[in-house]
């Protein structure tokens, strides 16, 4: 019961990958946690696919009526990780009711991926993973497969001092041109 709870615990933890992959070994309950957490969007009535955007995707409804589906594309969620869903149906498609027309930032194909299936050992390796620790082969950090996308927000604030208004520039000295080239103007 410990291990269970201890699962469930870091499984809250978890982060969207950039590519997540659903679990190749399941509970069952993968599509319906999916759908229940609101991440992917549906579609509401049956219909064919009219038009396929990164922003939306618009159907004709069997009745004659259209449904425009807006999709999230980087929006920051409240953990500071990136919301990103991706259209998973292609224009004239035929779609029923309820079924996933764009996956959430922590699911595929409409089931609930929230990692990778990697090949992994339990095993001692000359005392790096004491205590919980993992080894990663280096792989994993070249070709960024556990890799994630993190939104922050930072303000600045340009008063009026007494020597007269403060300026908000890139110019800062003893900084090369190359560390400078990403920050706007």
């Amino acid at each position: 019961a410990n291990r269970a709870l201890m699962g469930a615990n870091m499984m809250r933890q978890a982060v969207p990958l950039i590519t997540a992959e659903a679990p190749l070994v399941g509970t069952g309950m993968e599509y319906r946690c999916a759908v229940d957490a609101g991440d992917v969007i549906k579609a509401e009535k049956a219909g064919v696919v009219q038009e396929v955007s990164a922003d939306y995707v618009t159907v004709t409804n069997d009745d004659g009526t259209y449904t425009t589906y807006r999709v999230a594309k980087f929006s920051r969620s409240n953990q500071g990780t990136s919301v990103n869903q991706k259209v998973v149906v292609e224009e004239g498609q035929r779609v029923i009711e309820g079924q996933v027309l764009a996956d959430g930032p922590a699911t595929q194909e409409g089931e609930m991926a929230l990692g990778k299936n990697l090949l992994v050992a339990f095993m001692p390796w000359e005392g790096h993973n004491y205590e919980d620790a993992i080894i990663l082969s280096q792989r994993l950090v070249q070709d960024d497969v556990l890799s994630s996308i993190h939104i922050e927000e930072h303000e600045v604030d340009a008063r009026d001092t007494k020597l007269g208004p403060e300026e908000i520039t890139r110019d800062i000295p003893n900084v090369s041109e190359e560390v400078l080239a990403d920050l706007d103007e």
